[in-house]
């Protein structure tokens, strides 16, 4: 990252929605459940206490920790750790989230994470995931792809897409399961 990538214009807040072919139940168990979340993105366990003031944390699997090492980064055991702050399964998952694999973005403030699960009545949903992001610039560009190029990855909306092409496929957008 250079100094001038720190000026390019930021959002403080960050909105995706997706609509899946899938029930909230279906959805909420692949948000939450580390067997389904190692198996879309990046490859990490989301680890969540489903309850208010509930720890949730990230550990990445050997593949991500693999490709993180093969571009010289070393990764901690947890790279995301946040608090549960509002849980109704299927429908809304909120939480706080830091991320830890990288010294300078795990000194910005704690952000806040919300999962919207609305079911449209038709055999589909829509996951709207909101990322308040104020006072961390460089998460905000992270998940905002900025450094999709950079081997950083495409952000909320890559997930998203992974995410949806799982649950509607059975496989993923790079076809591993």
């Amino acid at each position: 990252m250079t100094a001038s990538d720190l000026t390019a214009p930021l959002t403080t807040t960050q909105v995706y929605r997706v609509y899946i072919r899938a029930t909230p139940d279906a959805i909420w168990a692949a948000l939450t459940d580390p067997e389904w979340t190692v198996r879309y993105g990046y490859g990490g366990y989301a680890h969540y206490d489903l309850r208010p003031g509930g720890r949730y944390y990230v550990t990445p699997d050997e593949a991500f920790r693999a490709g993180a090492e093969a571009r010289g980064n070393i990764l901690p055991e947890v790279i995301i750790e946040g608090e549960v702050l509002a849980c109704d399964p299927p429908r809304r998952l909120v939480t706080t989230f830091r991320m830890l694999m990288d010294p300078e973005i795990a000194a910005e403030p704690v952000t806040r994470i919300t999962h919207e699960i609305d079911d449209r009545g038709n055999g589909t949903c829509a996951l709207t995931v909101t990322h308040e992001l104020e006072g961390a610039p460089k998460l905000a560009m992270i998940l905002g792809g900025a450094w999709e190029d950079g081997g950083a990855g495409g952000g909320h909306a890559w997930v998203l897409s992974d995410l949806k092409s799982l649950l509607e496929t059975g496989s993923t957008m790079a076809g591993a399961q």
